[in-house]
């Protein structure tokens, strides 16, 4: 018999700020410094308080992860919000699903400084698109990502609208939930739910 599917909200206004983030913990794909995570506080957060990679590496392929460690599932929709604040190489912000080590899992990210929004796969540590789109993402503001996985089929939300939606059958077990940022992003995290779909 299923089970009623719970949404699970990480409950960031609970932390301490200058600590690292409750119930995480931080890897990284590629290469470059490892991030640093923390608690910070954010006057226009939804709590006053937001989880924020705070180290501006500028290494390129460098992209820290921080890693939900309660939950693992393989269908899921994961909703953030965030803000991307600097970063001159990237600032981006984005949320990964069915994560099993460091270099295999999906991605959904918004760019500030390109403006647009794709779903990648990591296979190995090599990223590579599946699809994408065009959309304004302003820096300095709050906006909401949501990646819905369900069996072979992704869907991409981004500000409460359905960007794409595509498929995919490279990971199909369960896996982590984390946030995601590359190279230089400085980017906060104030909202994470995640709904398992099984």
């Amino acid at each position: 018999m299923a089970a009623e599917n719970k949404t699970i909200i990480v409950d960031v206004s609970a932390m301490e700020a200058g600590l690292e983030p409750d119930d995480f913990t931080f890897w990284r794909t590629g290469t470059g410094d490892p991030a640093v995570w923390r608690v910070v506080n954010d006057p226009t957060a939804t709590e006053r308080k937001a989880i924020a990679q705070t180290r501006s590496d500028t290494t390129g392929y460098r992209f820290p992860l921080a890693v939900y460690k309660p939950v693992s599932a393989r269908n899921v929709d994961v909703f953030i919000r965030f803000k991307p604040l600097t970063g001159k190489v990237d600032q981006a912000g984005g949320v990964v699903v069915r994560l099993t080590t460091p270099d295999d899992y999906y991605v959904a990210r918004a760019n500030a400084l390109e403006d647009n929004v794709r779903l990648y796969r990591v296979t190995n540590g090599k990223r590579e698109q599946i699809a994408g789109t065009d959309t304004k993402v302003a820096g300095n503001q709050w906006h909401t990502l949501d990646l819905r996985a369900n069996d072979d089929k992704f869907t991409v939300s981004f500000d409460g609208k359905t960007l794409f939606t595509a498929e995919d059958r490279t990971f199909d077990r369960s896996g982590k939930i984390a946030l995601w940022t590359k190279a230089d992003s400085v980017t906060h995290f104030d909202t994470i739910s995640i709904t398992p779909l099984d």
